[in-house]
């Protein structure tokens, strides 16, 4: 995999001890100014990032598996994004698009138009977040149903509003002690092949089932997550997501896919859908389109993006055209630099370099694509083991490696590099997981 230009040197450097003082310094301050339920991972105090690596405080130079949760997937630091940002800010910083609109907005708008799958006539509404994105997908979707039923998996993560807590899976630590959640939102079975062992027309079948309990005439929408991620990085069996859009499409159920985590390019096309073909209604994205502004969208088909009244839809600060132009530039920047191609090659040097434990028992699996790639730890007699997996996050650390975990019983370790990393310092990254795998089983 070629190397790229970087202006931090890409090695690993740890010199103190971790905490560093600047950085435990820092943490004083962080445990008198915020309250305890605002948690992190990495040991050191962020100062600076490119291409693979993060600085902290002490001058510290961790290997950056994260990426912000697959977020400046173009680099911490990355030139030709700055430079838009510097160019945006030095002429406005805001303007409320509902009040006074500017290009940026639009042209974000066409690309997407463009970029996401299928050839029909689409629109495109701008926000901050992930959760926001999905909060305003299945507001679009049910003023054009006139049905107010969403449907939603199991392992599934959408976001921490009410609404998104309610569709998203995962009890601790996102939904405890934070309810009552919004209503009218239903759990189906999702297609998880380690765990089923289901081909994916069977899963589909097993899911639909359950949305026809429901009853399509009581459903918005179907939203789903086509690779998911907080889930533990489920890659569904072949067939499922076409059948599940089949369904949708035959009971006039709006199909939005959730391509926060898994789109732009981190799957190594721009879309993870596009893997098996799928052609959603809705699509709501996040994460990488800004590099790290906070920006997101929901593009979809006009008829269905056309149906709220004028006002319906917006916010203060979606679109902001800082964050437009950091967009644009990312988007840019993926092109020039064939950053599907590089997600590719990096899934394969994840699996490459975790070949020498793939067999191991305590392995149960390796799977995603591209550059989202997990790994699925059990004890010794295949239940989920959380201990080992944290354990082998926080023996990294001492290392200069920041690992994740995820998962619905947190025994999965995800690999969400930037695409821009350099090999040798991936590999790097890697072979300190094996290590520490290694020496802890």
């Amino acid at each position: 995999m070629q190397d790229l230009n970087y202006r931090i040197e890409q090695k690993i450097s740890i010199s103190t001890e971790l905490p560093g003082p600047n950085s435990a310094k820092l943490l004083e301050r962080r445990n008198a100014a915020l309250p305890t339920s605002v948690s992190a991972v990495l040991p050191g105090f962020v100062v600076d990032g490119d291409g693979g690596i993060l600085v902290d405080a002490d001058g510290n130079q961790f290997c950056d598996l994260a990426s912000g949760i697959a977020v400046t997937s173009a680099g911490a630091s990355n030139p030709r994004v700055v430079k838009a940002v510097q160019d945006a800010a030095a002429r406005f910083t805001h303007s409320a698009f509902m009040i006074s609109p500017y290009e940026s907005y639009v042209e974000l708008a066409e690309k997407l138009n463009k970029l996401t799958p299928g050839d029909h006539d689409k629109r495109t509404v701008l926000m901050n977040s992930g959760a926001e994105a999905v909060e305003n997908a299945v507001k679009i979707a049910r003023h054009y149903t006139k049905k107010t039923g969403v449907a939603v998996f199991d392992y599934a993560f959408h976001g921490r509003t009410n609404l998104t807590m309610a569709m998203t899976a995962k009890e601790n630590p996102y939904k405890a002690g934070f309810g009552p959640f919004a209503g009218d939102v239903h759990r189906v079975p999702m297609s998880y092949p380690l765990r089923d062992g289901l081909a994916g027309a069977k899963a589909a079948e097993r899911a639909i089932a359950e949305l026809e309990k429901v009853g399509a005439e009581n459903l918005a929408c179907v939203v789903i997550e086509p690779l998911q991620g907080e889930g533990g990085f489920i890659v569904p069996a072949e067939g499922f997501l076409p059948r599940i859009v089949d369904w949708c499409r035959a009971n006039d159920v709006v199909f939005i896919a959730d391509e926060i985590q898994a789109g732009i390019m981190r799957t190594g096309t721009w879309f993870a859908s596009e893997h098996e073909g799928i052609v959603p209604d809705l699509v709501t994205m996040a994460k990488g389109i800004g590099n790290g502004m906070p920006i997101s969208a929901v593009t979809g088909r006009a008829e269905i993006m056309n149906a709220p009244q004028p006002g319906g839809i917006g916010g203060t600060y979606g679109g902001n055209p800082v964050a437009c132009a950091a967009a644009l530039a990312t988007l840019e920047e993926m092109e020039a630099e064939k950053l599907g191609e590089r997600a590719t090659e990096i899934g394969k040097i994840i699996r490459e370099e975790l070949a020498e434990i793939t067999e191991h028992p305590r392995v149960a699996e390796i799977r995603g694509r591209g550059a989202m790639v997990a790994v699925e730890f059990v004890d010794a007699e295949g239940n989920p083991d959380k201990e080992l997996t944290g354990a082998i996050v926080q023996a990294v650390q001492s290392e200069g490696v920041l690992a994740l975990s995820c998962g619905q019983d947190g025994n999965v370790i995800r690999f969400l590099p930037a695409l821009v990393i350099p090999e040798a310092l991936l590999r790097e990254g890697l072979q300190a997981i094996v290590r520490a795998f290694n020496k802890l089983v």
